[in-house]
């Protein structure tokens, strides 16, 4: 089934590219070609409609339907699956033209560009997580839409993009959510944790806040911060009750404990141990800079230790006490008729 979608897609891909090269008539006129840039639009041939749109914007930069043209021009890249083509035709509307009555919809084409970009012809057809994916488009799409409905509250449009907005901070939190797992399955519990934070302090009100906080408790664990870990734990069991990783109210890590034996130990199962096994929160990266500290500790010469440093205090004093009982004469001699 898929292959079937793939060979469609292909042919419809190259079928836009052929009727791409299309050959306007220069004596048309801008209403002829207007009109015929909306029947295009009507027919949903939107590359046809893109060429003539341009052609209409070029030829009569200062006709009655130039402004028009710009607007439908934004439309007919997003239809066309043109999500950067449509982002920079409204970014151009929006700096040319800040205080058109359309402009909201500039506004609103540009967050649905964004908003889509991820979501090409490949992904209606097969099943990709939107949640792992790069979050880039979807952050981008958020913040414009935040744009029309901070600015034009009372827009038509604002109800669908603040509906919009809710998804979209949903896909982002699930995403950190991704992170912070991934970094608990590469034992780096301090980056874990601080996702965690994250996802708790900046996305409330969303699934992921339980998430969130069992992550929190998890990394904590492992790092034995306790007191840290037991208020996470709370926070958690009070409330989100009947979250996955509590199990008759007891937490259930998501990540198997390390396993930090050697690989000859793995292999043997156990039976020869070529290292000790480390102290809880304790990784071999850390044990090496300790034992680095304490190896350069021991090279220190003794007179510069500081326990050392008073007695050779001491003796500098007692040197320079004898000297100043010296003879002008010692002084003179350098010493040698001492």
């Amino acid at each position: 089934m898929h292959v079937k979608h793939l060979l469609l897609i292909a042919i419809l891909a190259l079928t836009a590219a052929c009727s791409s090269n299309e050959v306007l008539d220069e004596n048309l006129s801008e209403t002829e070609l207007y009109q015929q840039a909306q029947t295009d639009l009507d027919n949903k041939s939107y590359t046809s409609a893109v060429t003539k749109l341009k052609a209409l914007e070029s030829r009569y930069p200062f006709g009655r339907y130039a402004e028009q043209a710009q607007l439908e021009l934004i439309y007919a890249y997003y239809k066309n699956v043109e999500p950067e083509a449509a982002r920079s035709s409204a970014e151009r509307f929006i700096r040319l033209h800040p205080q058109h009555p359309n402009v909201d919809y500039a506004y609103y084409l540009k967050g649905l560009a964004s908003f889509d970009q991820d979501r090409g012809l490949l992904a209606r057809f097969l099943p990709l997580d939107m949640t792992k994916r790069d979050p880039g488009a979807a952050r981008d799409s958020y913040n414009e839409f935040a744009q029309l409905t901070s600015g034009y509250p009372n827009s038509r449009y604002a109800p669908d993009a603040k509906q919009r907005m809710i998804y979209l901070r949903n896909l982002l939190a699930a995403y950190e959510v991704h992170v912070a797992h991934y970094y608990l399955t590469r034992q780096a519990y301090v980056a874990a944790a601080n996702r965690g934070r994250y996802i708790v302090e900046n996305f409330q009100e969303t699934p992921a806040v339980g998430d969130g906080l069992a992550i929190m408790t998890e990394a904590y664990q492992r790092l034995t911060l306790d007191d840290l870990a037991a208020t996470s734990l709370a926070t958690l069991k009070l409330n989100y009750p009947d979250h996955p990783t509590l199990v008759d109210g007891e937490f259930v890590p998501s990540q198997e404990e390390a396993d930090t034996r050697s690989w000859l130990a793995k292999a043997t199962l156990g039976l020869i141990e070529s290292e000790t096994p480390l102290p809880p929160g304790q990784t071999r990266a850390s044990q090496d800079v300790i034992r680095q500290y304490e190896d350069a500790q021991e090279q220190i010469p003794d007179e510069l230790k500081p326990e050392n440093q008073e007695a050779v205090r001491q003796e500098e004093q007692e040197a320079e006490g004898n000297n100043s009982d010296r003879s002008w004469f010692s002084y003179m001699t350098f010493g040698v008729f001492d």
